[in-house]
């Protein structure tokens, strides 16, 4: 296996992810593996909950407050919405 470098890693993280390595007993790329692999997971779970779970508004209200927003930015010292 290849060595690889991993640029801007600070002594503190560096311990830590060492730290982890040994007292997991595993090698630190399957630590690292493992953690990326875990992020992404969380990440996925996390963005499939903002964007399909359940609306925290109705769609009455948020033309509502898309209306008062479109007054204020026409008056002066706004810039107009794209």
């Amino acid at each position: 296996m290849a060595v690889k470098t991993i640029k801007d890693v600070d002594e503190k993280t560096w311990r830590k992810l060492r730290t982890m390595s040994i007292e997991n007993n595993i090698k630190m790329g399957t630590l690292l593996k493992t953690m990326t692999e875990d992020y992404e997971k969380r990440s996925g779970v996390f963005w499939k909950a903002v964007l399909e779970g359940e609306k925290i508004l109705s769609d009455k209200e948020a033309d509502e407050i898309r209306a008062v927003t479109e007054s204020l930015r026409k008056e002066p010292g706004f810039r107009k919405g794209v």
